[in-house]
Parts: C-alpha cells; structure tokens; sequence
C-alpha cells in the first residue's frame, strides 16, 4: 500500500474567510497528519481570498499566497479544487464556481441558496468537464445528511424527508416556548447571541430552509431541483399563545420542511412551514439552534439525523469531508445521478392531503363571530375538533380564537378560509399549521 506522503497532495484554493473559511483553515491545520492518512494524501491550501486583506480571522494567513480577484483562484495551474464559501446565489459566488468548473477545477461549496438556485446548471458543467461538485456543508452544517442519501440510503426508494432545516427558527421557537415570551423579544437575544443574522427574514420566512429542503428533495427523489414549486411559510407570526395553546394540547411548534412523492399523483410535495410536532415525536425534542432531518427509507425505516445545523467547526467539517472524498477520488454525481437522469416531477396538489390543522383567528370581540366562524367551517366540510377563546380584552377590542380540526383534505380548510375572505369580523389573515403526522 502505497503511503500517503508518497502521492501528491490535493492543491484547494480558499474563497471567503468568514466564519466557515476560518475554521476550514484551523481543521486543516490541527488535524493535518490524521486527514493525510484518511484521503490517501496530503490536502493543502495554495491560495486564499476574502474582501479585507487586513481583517484579523485568528488564523495565520501568512504562509498562504493572497489573490486579490476572486476569479483568478479558477485560473491558477496550481489549484486542483476551488472552495467557495462566500456566500448567495449568485453574483461573485456563483461566476467563481462557473469559471472553476469550466477549468476543470473542483468545486466544494457551503452555499445552499447557489445550489438551490443554480444546482443543476452547474451539475451539468462538473460532469461536462469530468469535475467533482461536492455541497455537503449546505445543507444541515456539520451533518452528513446529503452524503446519508447519496450513499447511505442509496438502495432505498425513499418516501418521505423532512426535518428542522434552520437553527435560528428553532432556537427562537425552543426559546418561546420554555420562556413564554413573544416573538421579537426572542430574536433580539438571538441576534445578540449570534444565532440570527442583523438581517433575518432569510432565516424566519423560511427561505433559508427551503433551499436546503430543495436540495435533499432532489437527492432523495432523483428529481431536478425545483424551488419555484415549494410552499413556504416562515414563524413571524407565531405568538406565545399559539405555543401556549399547542403545549395544552400535547404538542410543541417546529419548522418544518417536509417533501414527498404525493400519493394520488405522479408529483412532488414540498413545503417550509411550522407544524405542531407532537411530544412522542423525535423531532420534538430537538431544541436550540439545532438540526435534525428523518429519511424514510422503504427498507431502512426512519432514519433521523441529528446535530448541529452551523457554526465554525461542524460546517467546516463537512467541507472538509468533501475534500477527503475528493483526494480519495470518489466521484458520485452531485445529485446522486446524472442531470439527464432526473426527473422532472410536476408539483403535486396539497388540496387532497389529509391533515389536522391548527387555525388561529384574530376577531374582533363582539357577539357572533364564532357562530361565523363555524359556519364557515361546517359549509366547507370541516369538522372541528377543539376550540379555545384566548382572553377577552375591552369591548369592541380584539381576541384570538384557535381551533384545531380532525383530520380531512386541506381543500376543505382552504375552502373554509375562502368563505370567511373579506369578513369584517376578521382582522389579519389567520394562522395555519398542520399537525405532523
């Protein structure tokens, strides 16, 4: 067996030395001699690049040659594989990672929003050019779900994924409900904390978890990313009296993102939006800034997938994992066949799928606007299972009426919320989860 310091080191240049970029740098480094004896060779950086030139990272740059343009990492004959980790859908991110595979570079990237958008573009040019794309660190940070589906469940016809894809929500949720305190006094502390950005609506809209559901759709489905056909709803209007009401009834509130072949059809269901988990559920325990994702599998069984979803260290390992796989020369297609193998699966229609849902009114208090209520839902063929008045504030002020219903085709709760569309009675648009089954 031939040792690794006998084979030439994988040569990777480093775009973006925020955070992740940093601490690839710092793995690499600590754990130099166990990396080289797992890949088979050495992995070394031989150029780097961020913005600030200057800016103190808590890492020796020094020793690594600075490209002050971006796009020329692609071009260096000493580079085997570019690493971006800059960030967003396009713009710098996305021109470096078409001029790497163009060049036959490899490309290892923790950009979930690039994958989401541009996956299969850039699919098509790794295997066009006969060059790895590996995104391992997208989705779910330091955990191995894509390399789960890709190689785990591969013998699998998978029938379900879903999961808490973002650890801001979750922790901002988790927090709610062991603290009972609203919404925005929550994610001021963790935007103090750092779990949520200055800007947060990718995060608490649910974007960011809908790229990520898009990319482990595709994997498990064999299908072409589709992130035009997803419903996605974020947490912004969550109170602490829907997590209040939700507890009494034996359940917590998640995001969640959750895809599946749709049973009556030939489509694919994709949505990003927070349920009522219940308490026997695994994912119910999963609190803090944490992710965890459920394959199921037709022989595996459920599997769950657990860990933390960002951060310095799991996110770097992830890349770093990649980069392994790379210097091992295994080469399994992104999406774990080729582009022209997947399908194009048309989005299924939810109206057909049976849930409970969990509906919160916000009415005016004044006499017959339950009795509305209801009759919306008995002329759309929606039976109710509980319903709770919260509180009563001064005459002619405003309540909160929750309801959850027995289980029954969405249509019918679309066509209940269809008829009570325009109510004076009602004052902002109602709040719907459904129940996880």
């Amino acid at each position: 067996m031939t040792a690794s310091h006998d084979k030439p080191p994988l040569r990777i240049a480093l775009a973006g030395l925020g955070t992740v970029g940093g601490g690839v740098i710092r793995l690499l480094e600590t754990n130099a001699g166990l990396i080289a004896r797992r890949a088979g060779r050495p992995i070394e950086i031989v150029a780097v690049c961020a913005r600030d030139r200057n800016k103190d990272r808590g890492v020796d740059l020094s020793r690594y040659p600075w490209e002050d343009d971006m796009a020329l990492l692609a071009e260096r004959e000493d580079v085997d594989v570019v690493v971006e980790l800059v960030g967003g859908a396009d713009g710098p991110a996305l021109a470096l990672a078409r001029r790497a595979l163009a060049a036959g570079k490899g490309l290892v990237t923790a950009n979930k929003a690039m994958i989401a958008h541009h996956g299969m573009e850039l699919a098509s040019a790794a295997e066009s050019a006969g060059a790895p794309l590996k995104f391992e660190a997208a989705v779910a940070g330091g955990i191995p779900v894509i390399k789960g589906l890709r190689e785990g469940a591969a013998a699998n016809a998978v029938s379900r994924v879903y999961g808490i894809l973002n650890g801001t929500c979750n922790y901002i949720l988790s927090t709610m409900e062991k603290s009972g305190r609203d919404f925005g006094d929550v994610l001021g502390e963790a935007q103090a904390l750092g779990y949520a950005e200055a800007d947060p609506s990718f995060d608490i809209e649910g974007v960011d978890a809908a790229h990520k559901l898009a990319i482990i759709s595709a994997i498990a489905f064999g299908s072409r990313v589709d992130l035009e056909a997803m419903e996605i709803d974020g947490i912004t209007r969550i109170r602490s009296a829907d997590i209040a009401q939700a507890a009494a009834l034996g359940y917590v509130i998640r995001l969640i993102g959750i895809a599946d072949r749709d049973g009556e059809g030939d489509g694919l269901f994709q949505r990003v939006q927070p349920c009522l988990v219940p308490r026997s559920h695994p994912l119910a325990s999963v609190d803090g800034p944490t992710n965890a994702v459920v394959v199921e599998g037709n022989f595996s069984g459920r599997l769950l997938f657990q860990g933390a979803g960002a951060g310095d260290g799991p996110t770097a390992s992830a890349v770093v994992a990649d980069l392994i796989d790379i210097a091992r020369g295994v080469d399994t297609p992104p999406f774990s066949v080729p582009v022209s193998a997947l399908e194009t699966l048309p989005a299924a229609d939810p109206g057909h799928r049976l849930s409970s849902t969990y509906l919160r009114f916000t009415v005016t208090d004044r006499p017959g606007v339950l009795a509305e209520i209801t009759a919306a839902m008995r002329d759309a063929g929606v039976s109710i299972e509980s319903l709770i008045q919260h509180g009563r504030h001064e005459e002619g002020g405003e309540v909160l009426v929750a309801m959850v219903t027995h289980e029954g085709p969405e249509s019918g709760v679309a066509r209940a919320l269809a008829l009570l569309e325009g109510s004076a009675s009602v004052v902002e648009p109602p709040l719907v989860m459904r129940l996880l089954g």
